[in-house]
């Protein structure tokens, strides 16, 4: 790490002013927190480290593993099957067994969830089951509306569509029953950041996440990218790194797009060198690779050639 920068407990430090105005959620059931389970954080932190480290059969297992402690738990369902959907076959595996399992079980809560998650990721991976998805997360919120995980699965179904509103507003029913649903959070973040403009108001959503989740790593990129629109360079500077080390295998967005964050927050503060040094490093690792070379391209312009008979202007 560059000595300028501060380090990450002097990140959390600075941003712990903005934690203070998470929203508190309206009335609601006793406030759970999936994450204060030992056994389920442990068999989810192994999973998210084995999804990063590309062994995803293992990581299914994982999450697997979590879901028999927490079923409902939004972000190890959806973990899961981004892990399946790494492996050939694996998902539509996963597809048959939620099937299977509505068919046998057709008022569970739970089964309607994990359906509708498989069929959102099997459009994502280029199958037509889009609406297949909305039906089993309506299903579900007919079964128990005040629940988190189908108010996330409608909510991600709206981002997609890029219906802000309507987004926002199943995430903030899906905090109304668990304020620390990680992924509603993350998603309200990123809402705020990209379309309400108010990257503030999405960092008081993202802030405290590796506090629950401390292996996710694209949460860090996702606070990285906040706080350099907050213009908190240091702080951003520190997440973004963590981000990279947790990804270490390139999977998720902090592995795919850290070091080109960093090297924008390093040339908007002139330190190419150190700009220089992340997007080798993006190149090295062949990830987002043509903005790497486009931001070089931007490094060159802006360093001054030599005058003959003088050294380089230094970077």
């Amino acid at each position: 790490m560059n000595p300028r920068r501060a380090p990450l407990w002097t990140a959390l430090l600075c941003c712990a002013v903005v934690a203070a105005h998470v929203p508190a959620p309206a009335t609601q059931r006793p406030e759970r927190n999936d994450y204060a389970d030992a056994r389920f954080a442990s068999a989810l932190g192994a999973g998210l480290n084995d999804f990063y480290a590309e062994r995803f059969a293992q990581g299914q297992t994982a999450f697997e593993r979590a879901l028999q402690i927490v079923p409902d738990n939004a972000l190890a369902i959806a973990f899961l099957d981004a892990s399946a959907a790494h492996r050939l076959g694996a998902l539509d595996a996963v597809v048959n067994a939620a099937e299977d399992a509505v068919a046998d079980d057709p008022k569970s809560y739970v089964n309607h969830l994990r359906l509708g998650f498989a069929y959102l990721f099997a459009s994502r991976a280029g199958r037509d089951r889009s609406q297949d998805a909305r039906d089993e997360f309506n299903a579900a919120v007919m079964l128990d509306s005040a629940a988190a995980g189908a108010h996330v699965g409608l909510g991600i179904m709206r981002f997609d569509d890029r219906s802000t509103n309507r987004s926002k507003v199943e995430f903030l029913r899906a905090l109304r029953a668990d304020p620390n649903e990680v992924l509603a959070r993350e998603y309200l973040g990123e809402l705020y950041q990209t379309d309400l403009h108010d990257p503030r108001r999405g960092l008081s959503y993202v802030i405290d996440i590796p506090n629950l989740v401390p292996q996710y790593a694209d949460i860090d990129f996702h606070i990285g990218s906040l706080l350099s629109d907050l213009h908190q360079n240091d702080a951003a500077i520190a997440y973004l790194q963590r981000g990279i080390a947790l990804d270490r295998s390139h999977v998720g967005e902090a592995g795919q797009h850290g070091y080109t964050l960093i090297a924008r927050i390093e040339i908007d503060e002139r330190r190419y060198a150190d700009a220089k040094s992340e997007l080798a490093a993006a190149l090295a690792a062949d990830v987002d690779t043509i903005y790497a070379r486009t931001l070089l391209a931007k490094v060159r312009d802006a360093v001054p050639s030599p005058s003959p008979g003088r050294s380089a202007a230094p970077q």
